[in-house]
């Protein structure tokens, strides 16, 4: 009997010290929350509520020492983003996978699983969206734990929140009992698609459902044997992308040939709607997807009126609005408005009913339509090295504000179609001309003449700014020929 309560004891123990590893969706673009999200800088990067992004908050919260670090899934225009966001937050070093293009969470999970299997095959993971805010760290992490013994079972388990509205825009899970005093996961019934108003009282006032927030526990076995008997050729397109994935600097590239033959599939129609062994952890620690305005406000602090008011922007005479001023430089004001919502950048403007918030998106296709690039671009660009923005842009010219951080280097570079000035504003440029180096220091200038072999570093331990004036007959960011880039960025790259 001894020897059997030993072993209990180091089993229990082992099961105690598995970690799991935390899967970060990361390719989204979150058009609903334009004009603050799109496509060039989507909303999980984006500090929307507080003063961390999203992403950063998802992974703070899936950290410490019951998780491992985490699987990051993104495109390759964001890896740079994602890797400094984790550094900024002290997240420990993770593996950054780069989908080719977008394919849905079912590939996602799939190829994230597939990598797991590899390096981790008894593990665990836990798959979360990372653009959604989840306000009790503590809470969700006690969930977590309720959900490991079911998921080291050889469970699928998913996390189940509680509603406090009728909402239409989330989907379902009923559940085979009451959640509300529930002390283990709890057998799912049956998803829910999206319902109408009426039927979403209905289920808020049965008690059995709980909204469906997208994020899963499983072992990696359990989740490979579900995409074995529930979309086997999904595994096969998958596993002949991720076999041929390559290096690229701290990032793993999969291979994008194969990718573009993988079904774009959703992870609940491929496998969990299918699968037999799908439990839920009810979570009732606060949650939202920030899917748009309308939630994001509810998410901040509201005046007396019920007014969600956000940076330079002022409410006089108005109730339950939104109005959110994202540029220093514009003063927004509301008055006498009622159930609106305003949010300006410093390029665009959405004047919009609350009731319209998941109408959104269709204004973002119909400025895509009109090949209006406020529509998916910002009028500043991230770079690994820093950022840039357009100040002005005429005929044959175009002035630029340029933010090199502390180590930055761009590319050495040469341009067709173009000469430059810059004139470093803050901070010391290591300037690289043709056969010649030089430092230039604040309110000094240098002239890169049409075709001069250049490039541009901060050496310093503060960022550099600096002015750049372009004049040609050409200013595109495609008029660069990179002949050397410590950032491994090909021909057709930006900045």
């Amino acid at each position: 009997m001894l020897c059997v309560r030993l072993t209990d004891v180091f089993l229990a123990g082992r099961s105690q010290l598995t970690q799991i590893t935390p899967v970060l969706l990361a390719g989204g673009s979150g058009t609903r929350l334009w004009p603050l999200s799109r496509k060039s800088y989507p909303k999980q990067f984006t500090k929307l509520v507080g003063d961390q992004s999203l992403f950063q908050a998802s992974a703070r919260r899936l950290s410490g020492p019951e998780y491992a670090p985490p699987v990051v899934i993104t495109g390759s225009d964001f890896r740079f983003i994602a890797t400094e966001q984790l550094r900024d937050e002290g997240v420990g070093d993770g593996t950054v996978l780069i989908e080719p293009e977008g394919r849905n969470t079912a590939p996602a999970v799939l190829a994230a699983a597939l990598w797991l299997e590899a390096r981790d095959p008894d593990g665990l993971m836990l798959v979360a969206p990372s653009d959604h805010i989840i306000p009790g760290n503590a809470a969700f992490t006690a969930a977590v734990q309720m959900g490991k013994k079911a998921a080291q079972a050889g469970k699928l388990v998913t996390f189940g929140i509680a509603p406090d509205r009728p909402e239409t825009a989330y989907g379902y899970l009923e559940l085979t009992a009451d959640p509300s005093t529930a002390s283990d996961p709890i057998p799912l019934a049956q998803f829910v698609e999206k319902p109408d108003r009426k039927t979403a009282q209905a289920m808020l006032e049965s008690g059995n459902y709980l909204w469906n927030g997208g994020i899963f526990l499983f072992s990696v076995k359990a989740i490979m044997a579900a995409f074995h008997a529930h979309a086997p050729q999904l595994v096969d397109q998958v596993r002949a992308a991720v076999e041929k994935t390559t290096p690229d600097l701290d990032f793993f590239r999969i291979d994008p040939q194969a990718w573009a033959a993988v079904e774009d599939i959703s992870i609940d129609y491929a496998v969990m709607e299918k699968a037999d062994n799908l439990v839920v952890v009810p979570y009732a620690g606060g949650w939202s997807d920030l899917g748009d305005w309308d939630s994001v406000s509810r998410h901040m602090a509201a005046d007396g009126a019920g007014n969600a008011v956000h940076g330079s922007a002022m409410a006089v005479d108005c109730t339950d609005s939104l109005l959110r001023a994202e540029d220093d430089g514009v003063e927004l004001v509301g008055l006498g408005l009622k159930d609106v919502m305003v949010v300006s950048t410093r390029d665009a403007v959405l004047v919009a009913d609350k009731s319209r918030a998941q109408d959104v998106k269709k204004v973002v296709d119909q400025l895509k339509g009109k090949e209006a690039k406020q529509a998916t671009e910002f009028p500043w660009d991230q770079r690994p090295w820093g950022m840039f923005e357009t100040l002005a842009l005429g005929d044959r010219f175009q002035v630029k504000r340029i933010v090199v951080k502390p180590g930055g280097i761009l590319s050495l570079q040469s341009h067709h179609h173009r000469a430059e000035h810059w004139i470093v504003v803050a901070g010391t440029a290591k300037v690289t001309i043709n056969d010649e180096v030089k430092l230039i220091s604040e309110n000094e200038s240098v002239y890169i003449p049409l075709g001069a072999v250049h490039r541009m570093e901060n050496p310093g331990k503060v960022p550099m700014v600096l002015i750049e004036v372009q004049t040609g007959s050409y200013l595109g960011e495609d008029d660069i020929v990179r002949l050397e880039d410590v950032y491994e960025r090909g021909q057709g790259a930006k900045g």
